[in-house]
């Protein structure tokens, strides 16, 4: 391994060693999703995997 890897992973580490309180904060004080949320989340992301599956495709 040379240097630069040694330092990306001790930054990376070090990141999620900062990000990680604040991720729980966040997420203990975030509201809970409705169950008419979850089929616009689901309808979002089928979009938008079906989009990159037809530039995938137009690239082939």
């Amino acid at each position: 391994m040379d240097w630069m890897k040694i330092g990306s992973a001790i930054l990376i580490g070090a990141m999620i060693l900062f990000l990680w309180p604040r991720a729980k904060q966040m997420m203990q004080e975030s509201r809970k999703a409705e169950p008419g949320e979850w089929g616009s989340v689901l309808l979002i992301l089928l979009a938008v995997a079906g989009f990159v599956v037809l530039l995938v495709m137009m690239v082939r």
